[in-house]
């Protein structure tokens, strides 16, 4: 909910720039618990942003102000919180960390400019995380590492930089030790590698810096020596090598220019110890947000073409450029209605100005195409759920805006007099169908409403109206994912239920066989008169069906051959034995009576549906159930696990290979039976610790094993 700046403890106005130069856009990344959140709320009360941290535990996080995050206890969307420290805006991007709501992650990464990796110095990391890692290498995104939680009796903070460096690669070093207080546990400052300086933070923050203690140089001189050669093996003068293992002394300040740059440009990434709770630390990472994470300025930005999809000139973050906007995230306020997180690529946004709202390639998931103008009234600068206005939005910043009819989740906002689209981002394909049910008619029509709501705001979400199963299926992320949108919906006051999934198959005859259609009855006025014979055949799958006429001597009327022919569709669309549609069929019709006066269209559908059961009660009737071709991304270690289990799953393996996207993880290419992947999304999670993703498209239709067609009989007949 929108609320006035002094709630939550905010203080002072919304922080405005003017130039590009002075904005960071940086995302927090890292698995849930480690402690993002809390960070975000640590730096703003260090900026003074608020006036005190608020808790994860208590939902007074500005980050968390979705219900839902409150009511699990973790962050299930994505909030921007902006800070000034040293005249720089640094909008903080604070991700869920679970992977069910990795839409909003991307959506993240799609904002931001940087990267912050939170790994705790209690827990590790999880495998999504080190996914995470390459996929923003492999598109050059900078990134550095918060290790959080050092005030825990088992924090590590050696083991968890020695995880970093074995998961994430070169080049990840610390720039601070942390320094120990006098019981030998417990973090009470920082010790510097570059400057060689001790922060203590005993006193409160900010620390006070003085020179190190004797003890504590044989640590400092270690790391130092690795760090310095990591900074100047990325450095632009090839000189530094040479004059650092000549024994001299390269200046402080040649080593942090030369670290900034490293930094800015991806190819060096610092790691800084911190602690939410007693603020060590803090005042080192948001140096580094400030000095070495890059501007806008110097961040690639999004293909961009006309709406109608004409090439256009690279974008640059100019403010005074074109208009070209994002949509990062939307969401739908009781009191406000539609919030709208933007990311400025170009131009500048402003109040009362009339903008074109294009919204294209993402109709598969509820989203028609659409292109329409709005005038944007009041722009604002967010911190969580608290809307601050300002008077403009540069190139390279981060607003909200409200109440625009049409904006969704990845449309662009550009210039009415030159409309552009900017390229879309690659959203992650729900795969955990979950099927709804309203309670009552009045629930229809609230569902209805809601659900096109929340499919605005979430494009992982896809929306399915299954016309052979009659269900409304949500398809979503996972569990997590499905207990929020079903929040949502019923926070919205929709009474529902949801019911299993039932998965759309087939019938066809294994066996040639024949049937005999009479359908004759006598009443006052015109009977009902009309007699067919067919002969059944199977098809090879996917021949879809086959009307022959083999009537001699006009038994059956020319006029009425098309009318059996009709029953018998109307009859395999109803189904034989369970209710599912009949495919890959010959009917041939070779004999039959009519009556000069009883016959009818009418009279000769029904015979050819009659004919066509009686030949099902006769011969032999196969369900078929649609087999989908997977391809499972795991990491080498899991492969076992998952082909066991795909055995279990009635799954044919296809083969293995090397992930070409590199890293330690196989690629496994299998068939499987979609009524074996109703649950897949979860239970390839849960098996693989996170770290198993899987994309599924179908590939045909095969017979069900016996025992689970007869299964399904029973239950339609019963």
């Amino acid at each position: 909910m929108a609320q006035k700046s002094q709630e939550k403890g905010v203080t002072g106005p919304a922080p405005v720039v003017e130039a590009p130069g002075r904005v960071r856009n940086v995302v927090l990344v890292g698995h849930s618990g480690a402690g993002k959140t809390t960070l975000v709320e640590a730096l703003l009360a260090a900026t003074g942003t608020v006036s005190r941290a608020g808790s994860v535990t208590e939902g007074t996080t500005v980050s968390d102000h979705d219900p839902a995050a409150v009511k699990q206890q973790r962050s299930v969307s994505l909030a921007c919180a902006p800070l000034i420290h040293n005249d720089v805006k640094v909008n903080l991007l604070d991700s869920p960390g679970y992977a069910d709501f990795v839409g909003e992650l991307r959506a993240g990464l799609r904002a931001a400019d940087a990267a912050l990796f939170v790994v705790s110095a209690v827990d590790g990391m999880d495998a999504a995380t080190a996914t995470l890692w390459e996929e923003c290498a492999a598109v050059g995104m900078p990134r550095a590492v918060a290790v959080t939680r050092l005030d825990h009796q088992r924090a590590d903070f050696d083991e968890t930089v020695a995880l970093c460096q074995r998961v994430f690669g070169d080049n990840v070093l610390p720039l601070y030790l942390p320094m120990l207080g006098d019981d030998g546990e417990s973090t009470v400052g920082l010790m510097g590698l570059i400057t060689k300086r001790v922060f203590d933070y005993s006193e409160g923050y900010p620390p006070e810096a003085r020179e190190p203690d004797p003890e504590h140089l044989p640590a400092i001189e270690e790391a130092r020596n690795e760090l310095i050669e990591g900074i100047i093996a990325e450095s632009e003068d090839e000189t530094l090598m040479d004059r650092y293992l000549g024994g001299e002394e390269i200046e402080t300040q040649v080593l942090i220019d030369d670290l900034e740059k490293a930094v800015a440009r991806g190819h060096f990434y610092p790691v800084v110890p911190v602690c939410a709770e007693t603020q060590v630390g803090l005042d080192a990472l948001l140096e580094l947000l400030t000095a070495a994470f890059p501007t806008p300025l110097e961040h690639d930005l999004p293909a961009v073409t006309g709406v109608d999809g004409s090439p256009q000139e690279p974008l640059t973050c100019d403010p005074n450029g074109p208009l070209v906007a994002e949509v990062v995230k939307t969401t739908i306020d009781r009191h406000v209605g539609r919030v709208s997180l933007v990311r400025v690529f170009s131009g500048t946004l402003r109040p009362e100005a009339v903008v074109h709202v294009s919204g294209h390639g993402m109709e598969d998931r509820g989203h028609p195409d659409h292109d329409n103008d709005e005038r944007i009234a009041h722009i604002y600068s967010p911190l969580g759920a608290n809307l601050r206005e300002v008077p403009f939005c540069v190139a390279g910043d981060i607003c909200a805006i409200t109440k625009s009819g049409s904006a969704e989740t990845g449309d662009t906002i550009s210039a009415k007099d030159n409309p552009l689209l900017v390229e879309t981002w690659v959203m992650p394909e729900p795969l955990l169908p979950i099927a709804i049910v309203a309670k009552t008619r009045a629930d229809e029509d609230a569902l209805a409403k809601n659900l096109g709501r929340l499919v605005a705001g979430d494009p992982t979400m896809r929306l399915e109206r299954n016309a052979e199963t009659h269900q409304l299926v949500l398809w979503c992320m996972g569990e997590a994912h499905a207990d929020v949108v079903l929040d949502r919906l019923r926070a919205g006051g929709v009474e529902l239920e949801t019911e299993p999934v039932r998965v759309a198959l087939r019938e066809t005859f294994a066996a040639q066989s024949a049937g005999h259609g009479r359908h004759v009855k006598q009443s006052g006025g015109h009977g009902q008169y009309a007699v067919c014979d067919i002969r059944v055949e199977p098809l090879p799958r996917g021949s879809g069906f086959e009307f022959v006429d083999k009537i001699v001597g006009g038994v059956v009327p020319h006029n009425y051959i098309p009318s059996v022919e009709k029953g018998v569709r109307a009859q395999m669309e109803r189904g034989l034995v369970a209710g599912y549609p009949v495919v890959d069929l010959r009917v041939t019709l070779y004999d039959g009576k009519a009556h000069s006066v009883d016959s009818s269209d009418a009279a000769f559908q029904t015979a050819g549906a009659l004919a066509l059961r009686e030949a099902a009660e006769k011969g032999q009737i196969q369900l078929l159930e649609p087999v989908d071709e997977i391809t499972i991304r795991v990491p080498d270690s899991f492969v076992g696990s998952v082909m066991s289990d795909l055995s279990g799953r009635r799954g044919r393996v296809l083969g293995t290979e090397p992930d070409p996207a590199g890293g330690e993880r196989t690629l496994v290419r299998a068939e499987v039976p979609a009524t074996e992947l109703v649950r897949y999304a979860v239970e390839l999670r849960s098996m693989t610790s996170g770290a198993g993703t899987f994309t599924r498209t179908f590939a045909r239709h095969d017979p069900m094993p016996a025992h689970l067609a007869e299964s399904i009989r029973k239950e339609h007949t019963s």
